[in-house]
């Protein structure tokens, strides 16, 4: 008895597996534009399960063979068998094919009339309005629905034909009109605005949303028009307004304060350190969590070393500013952020590796997770790595590979492996590691390593010596070690010495971003142009023309040749990881209404 069920259970189960490969063979016909054998396919689908999906496809397709007359027998055989009202918007649909617009209308509005004596079929009917582009007619049903019975909720369907139409205003209007009711839809808004809007708070869509949303707030303050106001914000770089609107979230609630943390962290990665300062400080006004109120510190502090570049007194009061802070909640397992954040700042700023290596030393002695230990010995690791105790350094990434096998910080760990192997010119090996990384799950990670392994590859065979990646190797060690000047010196070296060399594109390309960083903005220039005129079909030319692109826009005012650029990239490097982001911007430079 249990066999026999087995083998009707794998009898069902192969018949519904062939079912299902003889649609998709029909799909295929049909997507193909073999229309006669897709006809064939979807007759005998359907007659072997008579469905209303099937029998709209065989509709579909006589339509597309312009054999009207027999797709208007399938209709009219429909609409005996079942009362389905949208079948009259099919009919009016195959008179609208032959040029019968009288009779294509007639039945048009028969559908219409239909609503009015059942609201219910509302969403069927505007659909099949829909399916066949006839986009007033679907709005002229949704609306009615609506009034006919205010239980009805089409505006979402409403909004997506008003954006169809390039009908911005009506689209945003009828999402917030959606949100009113189902503010649960608030992220779906956010999803479809994204496409509407842009970073330019001028461009018309922008300003359309903002007064929607103004007066949404006005009429009926809610907290979703807030939370809506805070994105829009976000999306114009205006995070001082969205942080007012996160405030009016918070004080309404005052359940969480993750909100204005993430935007105090969008802030500082996009270097507003004004309005971040501003975020921090209420945040430590208003948060009992010792987590918060640290993180809120730690970042603060950063922001500082960041502004106070070399000057010993500011770099001096930092240090009073984190000893204040462990003489308040101590060096416990609780402050080992704090604690590694201390070491980086001794370290690399205040450049006294020893103390910063001896601290970080004690904080290992702590009751520490294996995640917190893990984090201490890789900075610990980065700081022999300074030192140029590359031994050492590789010790302490090798134990955190054994002890958190598989796990971010440890395909981090082993990255740093392949670099510290790198700066001490053993190739072989670092380009072994990176290899393993390529499949890293971390894509910042494997992105890294792939860069990494093909600066090596491309370079390693050339000279037997490896003169010149030694050269650069140690440029990037002295960039690593805060050495800028002395980094730029050693890449005019390469530049000078080994003209013409694969390696000549790297060197310049790193140099320019020293220059960036020294704010030395016209040599930066003249080396992002010299690889685009020479260069042009390498490895670098699309992150030239990003960088210098960048230049231009933020930093020297020339929005033009920063267009020209972004549109470069467009056309010439469809594959460019900045490909995304350089049509974004382009498209904001030229003033396109949708982003």
């Amino acid at each position: 008895m249990k066999m026999r069920q087995i083998i009707i259970s794998l009898t069902l189960l192969s018949c519904s597996l062939l079912f299902s490969q003889n649609e998709q063979l029909a799909d295929d016909y049909f997507k193909r534009g073999e229309f006669d054998k897709a006809l064939i396919s979807y007759q005998k689908l359907n007659e072997n399960k008579k469905s209303s999906k099937y029998i709209y496809k065989i509709i579909e397709t006589l339509q597309q063979l312009e054999r009207y007359d027999e797709a208007q027998v399938q209709i009219a055989q429909r609409m005996k068998e079942i009362n389905y009202p949208p079948l009259l918007v099919e009919l009016g649909y195959n008179y609208q094919l032959m040029d019968s617009t009288d009779l294509a209308n007639k039945y048009y509005k028969e559908a219409i009339a239909k609503v009015e004596e059942k609201p219910s079929y509302t969403y069927g009917i505007a659909r099949k309005f829909e399916d066949h582009s006839l986009l007033e007619e679907a709005l002229e049903v949704y609306k009615k629905g609506m009034e006919l019975n205010p239980d009805l909720n089409f505006n979402m369907q409403m909004a997506r034909i008003y954006g169809e139409q390039g009908n911005i205003e009506l689209l945003f209007s009828n999402y917030l009109d959606y949100i009113e009711s189902k503010p649960e839809f608030l992220n779906t808004a956010k999803r479809a605005f994204s496409d509407f809007v842009s970073e330019n708070k001028e461009n018309e869509n922008n300003l359309t949303l903002r007064t929607l949303l103004l007066k949404k707030s006005q009429s009926n303050p809610q907290p979703h028009w807030n939370d809506m106001l805070s994105w829009l914000y976000i999306q114009q770089k205006e995070y001082n307004k969205a942080f007012i609107q996160e405030k009016a979230l918070y004080r309404r609630s005052q359940e969480s304060l993750s909100r204005i943390l993430d935007l105090a962290l969008t802030t500082v990665k996009q270097k507003d350190y004004k309005t971040a300062n501003s975020i921090f400080e209420f945040v430590l006004e208003n948060s009992q969590d010792i987590n918060t109120v640290l993180t809120a510190h730690q970042y603060m502090l950063e922001i500082e070393i960041e502004n106070a570049g070399v000057d010993e007194k500011k770099l001096k009061d930092i240090d009073k500013k984190f000893n204040a802070l462990f003489f308040e909640y101590g060096k416990y397992e609780q402050t080992i952020a704090l604690q590694i954040a201390y070491g980086n700042f001794i370290a690399f700023n205040k450049h006294q590796p020893k103390v910063a290596s001896d601290f970080l030393k004690e904080s290992l002695k702590l009751n520490l997770s294996n995640f917190q230990e893990a984090t201490v010995k890789l900075k610990l690791g980065d700081i022999l790595v300074f030192q140029e105790r590359f031994n050492e350094a590789l010790i302490y990434y090798t134990q955190i590979q054994a002890n958190l096998k598989n796990s971010t910080i440890s395909q981090e760990a082993r990255f740093k492996v392949a670099k510290t192997s790198y700066y001490k010119g053993d190739f072989e090996w670092a380009e072994s590691q990176l290899k393993i990384l390529k499949a890293s799950t971390s894509q910042l990670i494997a992105n890294d390593a792939l860069e990494l392994k093909l600066l090596i590859s491309d370079n390693k065979d050339e000279d037997s010596l490896q003169v010149a990646l030694k050269l650069y190797s140690k440029a990037d060690l002295m960039s690593f070690q805060n050495k800028n000047d002395e980094a730029i010196a050693l890449l005019d070296k390469i530049v000078t010495e080994h003209k013409g060399e694969s390696i000549e594109d790297q060197a310049l390309y790193m140099q320019a971003k020293l220059y960036e960083k020294t704010k030395q903005i016209d040599k930066a220039v003249a080396n992002y142009e010299y690889i685009i005129a020479n260069y042009r079909d390498e490895i670098l030319a699309d992150d030239a023309h990003f960088y210098l692109a960048e230049l231009y826009q933020n930093q020297l005012a020339q929005p033009e040749k920063a267009k020209a650029l972004y549109e470069n990239i467009i056309f010439n490097h469809e594959d460019s990881i900045y490909f995304i982001e350089a049509r974004k911007r382009f498209r904001m430079l030229r003033g396109d209404a949708i982003n």
